[in-house]
């Protein structure tokens, strides 16, 4: 809409009329009333402002004795109503109808009309519901006010149905009822259920009804009709409306429809310019309580976009609440919204019986289905506040109602009834809420409470080990809760991180993904460090050492548990650095609070401290810690435990068996011990194959019989020890094969059992994929098994089983991988590791005949037999190994192998004779003497004389080879230098041609410079000859007044002044053209055409782009250019412009000029080209020509 108008501003940035008259503002102070008296009529004053009468019975008494008219009755009812008297002006007005009962129809019916306005009036102002302290027959309540308003109309509608001012107040009639209609329970939050958009649009043609009634220029109806729209939801619709109201009448402020266009900006998400609106309301009203209600909501919406804890909130906050919303709570403390709004405040300020007054004033003034919720809702906070469960669940209840409900309703309503199903215990209930929340918005408090929710269900069954799955509550818990943690990524949102988030998480993966663990703590350490308060950081320290020592402020609990991550992981010197710094924060918090006991934080940080120590082999600090443990808690076990096991592992034969011995008797009954116990028989008791002999299975046997039957410990060792006894036993004949199954299956029967105990132990499942790779050859399942054991299990047992199951199924790459990664599992110089190594790389060697890796099996071999040298086992596997590279040395053809290799492998056939007869000789050989013996007799007779002819057929082989190795190099040495030769010719070739293009490019740079001065000297003379021309022409101009004129030219007065300009112009022109064709003269001259001008005829038009221009067919016709010029210079008698234009100037030609004119054979070229010097006639001609074009235009 246009800003001004006849020079005055608009009512958008300020009008310049007045405003537009207020409510009642039309009712005068005082009216006269005549009195009939004896005397003669006397005047009585009747006051209607301030002193106006509270009971009106005298006064309708006179004015019906005195027979007043309706307009009197008007205004004494509106005096009333001016004063919030509107019962008195209804009684009033009431009186006045049973007066003007046989009076004329039009007085009843603007009475009747007037009344219904008055009910209406009521209708805002009655409470919405029946006061709990008041009786229903006394109650007046909105929907009494609504049926008394009918009623009215209805009355009106008897007595004349299309009488206009009843269009408008039907309309608002409809307008209250649609908004005290309870909203649709089904659809969307937007859609409107059914029967209130039926009395929205009765009102919709109400108000179309007065518009047209009143030719379109009721403004109320029109703002009628623009709060039509906007109660359907129809928003740029009522925006378009309310502009129109404000484009015809700016003026108005009452009501404003600058809040209505607000309103519709805020609805269609364009906040700031609804707020521009309400500003601007209140400037022009400044007391309009809507105008800063609104722009309180606007405010507070503003602080929302900041966190409590960010700087700016808080002015924001209280601008909203002190500049805003107090003030309109002044002005008005009945109005709905500003007590629903301000009732927010004094929750947040904990005043809760404001809060009640408030939000109950809210509830039964309003006539907006959400404004009556948001009263609910302050109630059921306040409830919520003070514990009273059964009221806040109710108040939520009836908030979410208000609103709609079930698909609809309002959120934060349904929030609060899930918390409140949370402190009733009602989980499943809660959890029920939160998903069919959920499902119609993703908020993230209720994506936190319910990730909560299912991650407590998955906490409580890890405590009280129940064997329920509990799979999916643990699935939906990190959903939910991953939500929430992405949520804080999105800077629209600006969430803040929670920590109890991030620990529920850690929780969660701290069993399947244990770094996913580590890194949600790693979070919650950032954040803690972040919040430490810049006076307790310790300054001019770097920045390494500055988190370090900031660290010591964070929850030592914290650190802990993020060592112990590290510790899983084998970051030992990491972990190590935690628990440490976990310690002193233990001693800062104890400082800081000496209630808080430590002792039992700082025992459990240090025995994990020293357990690091132990991981990076620092035994000596491990002893000094569990020794300081045992000091301050001399029944500490578990320390006890650890301080045997590192003597038991640096004497096992002295100083820790003892120690075993003493903790077993100190303590037999706990399990940890006799764990310890049962390890160290395992590595000292005697091997046997009978089972009942076995020390260790005797033991595991006591502790599952009288200690606990389900110990896991105790079951995975019986295993185990089933296994090793199945292993050892003979399969000769189809009995020993039965017992060995049998054995295989109660090894298998133990390790089951502790896995139904335990699904997660790995100890057991690996024995499993071991009975089953021995037993079964099920080769794939054991894969399987092992793969995933691999993944929690950080032990070199593992890499060895999956290493002896890749040998067998000769994948031998992937075997000695994963012996590798075992002997880098602290077991670098495990002499078992180190002969499987030798191993596989022996039947790789043999599958791919390969002499390296028989090598690199040799190398393996001989290590193990370095680390234990007394086993003769080890010795046999060297010599073996031996034997075999000699083997497959022979069977090489010798261009395979060097004379070097087949040297070194007669040198170890040798050493491999030498070790069998040793190995042969001994008391416990690993195989049967004899057949180390012949092996021996073998490697001596046969396999040394092959070598013997091996070593000579390649030396052989190497000098013939050596021979035409010499020949090839010859040869090749030969090829290269032919090459290079060529090489050099083609770059000399190559630098001569290009030396002769430089000359030839210095020659044709010569050429072109003589060219060119040349050229520059013709061009000096042609000048020169020009000049001389013109000026010998000036002369002969001036004697030649008497000469005879040529057809069409015009006298010597005409062309006075202008032959020297012509001439002047010609020689420009003729230098130019000289300058822009330097070639052409003589025999290197090229051709060209020349293109002119066509002279106006008497046909051209009056418009310049009517000329042509052409080329011309001769090269040189000085007659044809004469021609053209003579009818060019016509006297244009032709033209259509009827003005007389300037002529140009016709230069005299006399009979000398004729006989000293040059011929054009002199001055043409070789070509038949003629110079620029000829023909200076055409030269002045079109230079004059081109002068009368410039003077046209």
């Amino acid at each position: 809409m246009a800003a001004t108008h006849d020079g005055l501003t608009n009512g958008i940035n300020g009008h310049g009329h007045s405003l537009h008259p207020t409510r009642f503002s039309d009712v005068p102070k005082a009216i006269s009333v005549a009195v009939a008296e004896v005397d003669g009529p006397i005047d009585v004053e009747i006051s209607l402002d301030d002193d106006i009468q509270d009971d009106p019975t005298e006064l309708c008494t006179l004015l019906e004795n005195e027979e007043a008219a309706k307009n009197m009755w008007m205004v004494v009812a509106l005096g009333y109503a001016k004063q919030r008297k509107a019962d008195v002006a209804i009684e009033v007005l009431s009186k006045a109808l049973g007066a003007l009962a046989k009076g004329r129809a039009d007085d009843r019916l603007s009475i009747l009309n007037a009344l219904c306005w008055l009910y209406l009036l009521k209708c805002r102002e009655a409470p919405r519901v029946k006061p709990e302290w008041q009786l229903a027959s006394e109650a007046r309540t909105k929907d009494f006010y609504i049926q008394s308003a009918t009623s009215m109309l209805n009355d009106a509608s008897r007595i004349s149905p299309s009488y206009p001012p009843l269009f408008l107040a039907r309309g608002v009639l409809y307008l209250l009822r649609a908004s005290l209609q309870p909203p649709s329970k089904s659809g969307s939050a937007s859609q409107i259920g059914p029967e209130r958009m039926d009395t929205l649009k009765q009102a919709a043609k109400c108000f179309e009804d007065a518009l047209r009634s009143s030719g379109g220029k009721n403004i109320m109806a029109m703002m009628g009709k623009a709060r039509v729209h906007y109660s359907m939801g129809k928003f740029p619709e009522a925006l378009k409306a309310y502009q129109s109201v404000l484009e015809r009448a700016p003026d108005i402020i009452d009501p404003d429809p600058r809040i209505g266009i607000g309103c519709c900006f805020w609805q269609l998400g364009h906040k700031d310019d609804a707020q521009i609106a309400w500003q601007r309301a209140l400037e022009l009203n400044p007391k309009s309580k809507i105008a800063l209600i609104l722009l309180g909501l606007y405010t507070l919406h503003l602080s929302s976009q900041y966190a409590t804890s960010d700087p700016r909130f808080p002015d924001i906050y209280k601008k909203a609440i002190a500049q805003y919303t107090v003030p309109a709570f002044k002005l008005d403390d009945k109005l709905p919204l500003t007590c629903a709004t301000i009732g927010a405040y004094y929750l947040a300020r904990k005043g809760m019986d404001k809060v009640e007054q408030l939000a109950r004033r809210a509830i039964e003034l309003t006539d907006v289905n959400a404004i009556a919720s948001d009263g609910w809702y302050l109630l059921a906070r306040k409830e919520h506040y003070n514990d009273e469960i059964a009221k806040a669940n109710e108040y939520y209840l009836k908030a979410d109602q208000a609103r709609g409900g079930d698909d609809r309703g309002y959120i934060p309503a349904k929030f609060g009834a899930a918390q409140i199903r949370v402190l009733m215990q009602d989980y499943d209930g809660a959890k029920f809420r939160l998903e069919k929340l959920l499902q119609q918005t993703k908020i993230v408090e209720a994506q936190t409470l319910l990730g909560t929710l299912y991650a407590e269900d998955v906490f409580s069954a890890q405590t009280a080990k129940l064997k329920e799955d509990k799979s999916n509550e643990l699935k939906k818990a990190l959903t939910h809760l991953e939500a929430v943690r992405l949520a804080w990524q999105d800077p629209k949102k600006k969430l803040s991180p929670d920590s109890s988030v991030l620990l529920n998480l850690a929780r969660l993966y701290e069993t399947d993904h244990p770094e996913k663990s580590l890194r949600c703590l790693e979070q919650v350490e950032q954040m803690e460090l972040d919040e430490i308060p810049e006076e307790d950081q310790p300054q001019d320290i770097e920045e390494v050492e500055l988190k370090a020592a900031l660290r010591e402020f964070l929850p030592p609990q914290l650190l802990n548990n993020m060592g112990c991550f590290q510790f899983q992981s084998e970051r030992y010197s990491q972990a190590r650095e935690l628990f440490q710094t976990a310690l002193n924060a233990c001693v800062k918090v104890g400082d800081r609070d000496q209630s808080i006991d430590t002792d039992a934080l700082v025992t459990t940080i240090s025995f994990n401290l020293a357990r690091t120590y132990e991981a990076e082999g620092m035994l000596d600090e491990a002893k000094k810690v569990y020794e300081g443990l045992l000091d301050r808690h001399n029944d500490y076990t578990d320390a006890t435990l650890r301080l045997a096991y590192i003597a038991l592992r640096h004497s096992p034969a002295d100083e820790g068996p003892k120690l075993v011995q003493k903790l077993y008797q100190s303590d037999p009954a706990n399990l940890e011990v006799r764990a310890l116990y049962s390890w160290y028989l395992s590595k000292a008791k005697k091997r046997t194959t009978n089972i009942n002999e076995d020390q260790e299975q005797r033991h595991y046997k006591h502790t599952l019989q009288h200690f606990d039957k389900h110990d896991r410990y105790s079951l995975t060792g019986m295993g185990n020890i089933w296994l090793a006894v199945a292993r050892e036993m003979r399969r000769d004949t189809e009995e020993d094969k039965t017992k060995r199954r049998n054995m295989y299956a109660k090894a298998v029967e133990f390790f089951d059992k502790a896995l139904q105990l335990d699904p997660r132990n790995a100890y057991a499942a690996q024995g499993i994929a071991i009975a089953l790779v021995e037993d079964k050859k099920d080769y794939p399942a054991a894969l399987q098994i092992f793969t995933k054991i691999r993944e929690t299990l950080k032990d070199a047992s593992v890499f060895i089983n999956l290493g002896h199951t890749y040998c067998e199924i000769k994948q031998y790459s992937r075997a000695i991988e994963n012996y590798e990664a075992a002997l880098a599992k602290d077991r670098a110089r495990d002499p078992q590791i180190l002969a499987c190594l030798g191993r596989v790389w022996l039947l790789r060697g043999k599958q791919e005949k390969s002499i390296q890796a028989m090598k690199t099996s040799l190398e393996y071999s001989q290590r193990a037999l370095e680390v234990a040298p007394e086993q003769i086992h080890f010795k046999f596997n060297v010599a073996f190994v031996q034997i075999q590279i000699a083997q497959l040395i022979y069977t090489l053809p010798e261009a395979q192998r060097t004379l070097a290799e087949v040297e070194a492998a007669a040198t170890g056939l040798d050493e491999a004779i030498e070790s069998f007869s040793v190995i042969a000789r001994s008391p416990n050989p690993p195989f049967p003497k004899n057949d180390i013996e012949q092996r021996a007799n073998m490697g001596r007779n046969t396999m040394r004389r092959q070598l013997e002819r091996a070593i000579q057929n390649q030396r052989e082989y190497e000098d013939k080879n050596a021979a035409r190795l010499q020949q090839a190099r010859e040869m090749r040495e030969a090829e290269m230098r032919k090459r290079q030769e060529e090489k050099r010719k083609a770059e000399e070739a190559e630098a001569e041609v290009k030396r002769k293009i430089a000359e030839d490019r210095q020659k044709m740079e010569e050429k072109d410079r003589e060219y060119i001065e040349k050229r520059m000297e013709e061009e000096r003379r042609r000048q020169e000859f020009v000049a001389q021309d013109e000026a010998r022409r000036g002369g002969r101009g001036k004697r030649s007044g008497g000469k005879r004129k040529k057809k069409g030219e015009t006298s010597d007065s005409d062309t006075e002044g202008r032959d020297t300009d012509a001439g002047e112009r010609t020689s420009r022109q003729r230098s130019a053209m000289t300058s822009e064709t330097p070639g052409s003269s003589g025999d290197e001259r090229p051709r060209q055409k020349k293109r002119k001008l066509e002279r106006k005829s008497k046909h051209a038009g009056k418009f310049k782009s009517d000329e042509l221009i052409v080329d011309s067919d001769s090269d040189g016709d000085p007659d044809r250019d004469e021609n053209d010029d003579t009818q060019a210079g016509g006297d244009g008698k032709g033209q259509e412009n009827p003005i007389a234009r300037p002529r140009k100037a016709a230069r005299v030609i006399d009979e000398d000029e004729d006989d000293e004119e040059v011929e054009p054979e002199a001055l043409s070229n070789g070509n038949g080209d003629v110079s620029m010097t000829e023909a200076p006639t055409n030269a002045t001609e079109n230079g004059g020509d081109r002068e009368n074009e410039s003077e046209s235009e």
